[in-house]
């Protein structure tokens, strides 16, 4: 990880006060290169930038059709959502459409990440649910994937279960590399997680942007799941949230996914590109600046007040004052950043 390069800065009077390296790769669905910079074969755990592609299953296994999941209720399976009540409305209509409820779920339970959701929470005196967990909708789109196929959906996050199995076929097929034992580990959700090249997961979602290299019925799933996202990108993530904001500017030109540790991706369906970004430090908001000044570059958008606001985010104290910024490196932003202040 020697050729990482900086993707970010934080600024406090113009002086460096953090600096993030990374790696970000801009592919196309035939695996050419548009861009690349940092090191992008070391394998890294993609985390839950991988919804959208664990959901493809879900209409290809006709549980999305069987259930009649509304494009809410699609777009929740490939969310990490805050827990606010619409989020919750959704992931519980979605069980109930199967004849469970949330106890079925596997994911664990923890507050809502909202926290004005939280407060509302504790006001009444309630405690979370499982619902709640961010990644409820993905696994309630699980429970309808078992339910169609007619497998029991005790332990389905376990690897050997037949819908793991089914994903992680779905994985290995739209990424091109193997996910097996070996590079294997266990998400927060607690279902499997494997470890892939950054190549391969902006190869994944160039194909996902263009259905080229799918077969006929993930070809059509993705479509399908793109519409719903850029449809309902508040079920994505929630409130004041980089892929919320980012989706209800740009979408359906600009579809995004923010994972753990500093993973994002980008979908951009009209070059029929993906973007892969890992942040090494683990910081979500230098990948957040990051994928902003790639979209703004590759997307060739250059007068949106989201993008310009994530790629030079002012920074500031708790009396309001700007103290500073966080900003994209001049080698992701090019031409779309003004000059930096001379200090």
């Amino acid at each position: 990880m020697t050729d990482d390069v900086l993707l970010a800065q934080t600024t406090r009077h113009g002086i460096v006060e953090s600096s993030h390296y990374g790696a970000a790769i801009v592919m196309d669905a035939h695996g050419k290169t548009v861009f690349a910079a940092g090191d992008c074969a070391t394998p890294i755990f993609p985390r839950s930038t991988v919804k959208a592609l664990q959901a493809l299953p879900l209409l290809t296994e006709g549980a999305a059709d069987r259930f009649k999941l509304p494009d809410a209720a699609l777009a929740l399976a490939c969310a990490s959502h805050q827990g606010e009540p619409e989020h919750i409305s959704v992931a519980s209509d979605m069980l109930t459409r199967t004849g469970f409820d949330y106890g079925v779920l596997e994911c664990g339970t923890h507050w809502p990440l909202d926290a004005t959701s939280t407060r509302a929470l504790a006001a009444t005196g309630q405690t979370p649910s499982a619902l709640h967990n961010c990644c409820s909708g993905k696994h309630a789109g699980f429970i309808c994937l078992a339910c169609t196929t007619g497998q029991d959906v005790a332990h389905y996050v376990r690897p050997e279960h037949p819908v793991m199995q089914t994903i992680a076929r779905t994985l290995q097929d739209v990424t091109g590399v193997p996910h097996t034992d070996a590079n294997r580990a266990i998400d927060g959700c607690a279902i499997p997680t494997w470890a892939i090249p950054l190549s391969a997961l902006a190869l994944a979602y160039a194909r996902f942007a263009s259905g080229v290299g799918l077969s006929p019925d993930r070809a059509a799933a993705a479509t399908r799941l793109r519409n719903a996202i850029a449809s309902n990108p508040f079920m994505i993530a929630g409130t004041q949230q980089f892929d919320t904001l980012i989706m209800q500017e740009l979408a359906p030109r600009v579809l995004t996914k923010m994972g753990a540790e500093g993973v994002m991706i980008v979908v951009l369906p009209e070059q029929g590109l993906g973007m892969a970004i890992k942040c090494r430090d683990g910081g979500v908001r230098a990948a957040e600046t990051a994928a902003a000044a790639l979209i703004a570059r590759f997307a060739q958008i250059d007068n949106s007040p989201a993008l310009t606001h994530f790629m030079r985010r002012p920074l500031k104290n708790w009396n309001g004052q700007v103290v500073g910024e966080l900003r994209a490196s001049s080698l992701l932003a090019q031409n779309f950043l003004p000059p930096e202040p001379v200090h």
